[in-house]
């Protein structure tokens, strides 16, 4: 989820203004998350999966 569209419930602005020290502080945590961070371990298993899948796929159409 990125910040841009959260809404503080400490100040009900939203949280990538930075309004409060609960923003920044919340701004400052998603930041460092990385694009990958708010994902569910399901999900990151779903694309590993997936992305084997290709790869077998690929590697199969290059050997027929």
């Amino acid at each position: 989820m990125t910040y841009d569209r959260l809404v503080c419930a400490n100040c009900a602005a939203p949280v990538a203004e930075g309004r409060c020290p609960v923003c920044r502080a919340n701004r400052e945590r998603l930041q460092q998350e990385g694009p990958f961070g708010g994902m569910s371990p399901a999900m990151l298993l779903a694309l590993l999966v997936a992305l084997i899948a290709t790869l077998t796929m690929f590697a199969a159409y290059r050997t027929a």
